[in-house]
């Protein structure tokens, strides 16, 4: 057995194991992602629960958001 194989760490396993309902893909995220971002801006109790479940599931779409939201805030 070898002893420098990686481990799962707690924040892996606790992300494989969140509820992704209601189920959101990533090609479906990255064709919203830009109205969802502009509409979290123009109201930040804006609401759109696939997108929350799915940003909160997916770190490469959850940077890819912040991202955005960086790049649009940048220059106010």
């Amino acid at each position: 057995m070898n002893h420098h194989e990686p481990r799962l760490t707690a924040a892996a396993i606790d992300g494989l194991l969140l509820d992704t309902s209601p189920y959101l893909s990533c090609d479906d995220c990255f064709d919203q992602i830009d109205t969802y971002v502009e509409r979290l801006l123009a109201d930040p109790e804006h609401r759109d629960l696939p997108m929350q479940v799915h940003l909160r599931a997916c770190g490469a779409c959850a940077e890819e958001a912040e991202a955005l939201l960086e790049l649009l805030t940048s220059g106010e």
